[in-house]
């Protein structure tokens, strides 16, 4: 059977809540959505690595979608990239909004931070919160990696410190990222 009858039996399965059906679909599309992530997302240093977070999130809610038949006329390959081409932009886009949001709030906070000198209770209550937030990864290898990026060490210095690729510094700190908006929230 050519690929496209497949994709269409899928995208059918699909809609019918059959869950066999997302892997040969991902399989089929999940690298070119990466390439689309990144190049939606080049230019921003602080978004580098999350191509693939933005490519699984575009697919699972196009999977979600998909069950919920909010897609009734997805039918064929052309429609599918269409489709998915379209809510992994957005996904970008909103990822590149939040995290710039983010880096905002953040120099505002370092910025008002700096400008005085902290007070003995607030030096106390900052190092409890940091030891906190160490507590909250479990993992020595994270609380390791959490406490040189705070010490200014790039994700390549720290690779190299724990003889690793980059791209395992950059998941772990992720694991680390979610960890502590899990905390927070």
């Amino acid at each position: 059977m050519p690929i496209d009858d497949n994709i269409s039996v899928w995208l059918e399965q699909l809609k019918q809540g059959d869950r066999e059906s997302v892997k040969p679909l991902l399989d089929q599309y999940f690298q070119r959505l990466v390439g689309l992530a990144a190049a939606r997302m080049r230019g921003q240093a602080h978004l580098g690595g999350y191509e693939e977070d933005v490519a699984l999130s575009a697919f699972k809610s196009l999977c979600l979608g998909a069950e919920k038949g909010r897609f009734p006329d997805l039918q064929d390959r052309d429609e599918l990239w269409r489709l998915l081409a379209v809510i992994t932009i957005r996904k970008a886009i909103d990822l590149r909004r939040r995290k710039r949001l983010d880096l905002a709030s953040d120099q505002e906070m370092l910025q008002a931070f700096l400008g005085r000198e902290p007070s003995p209770e607030e030096v106390h209550e900052m190092s409890d919160q940091v030891l906190a937030l160490l507590d909250k990864l479990g993992d020595p290898e994270l609380r390791k990696i959490a406490l040189w990026k705070v010490e200014g060490y790039t994700n390549e210095e720290i690779a190299q410190r724990l003889s690793c690729v980059v791209r395992t510094v950059e998941r772990k700190l992720h694991q680390i990222r979610l960890a502590w908006q899990s905390e927070s929230a």
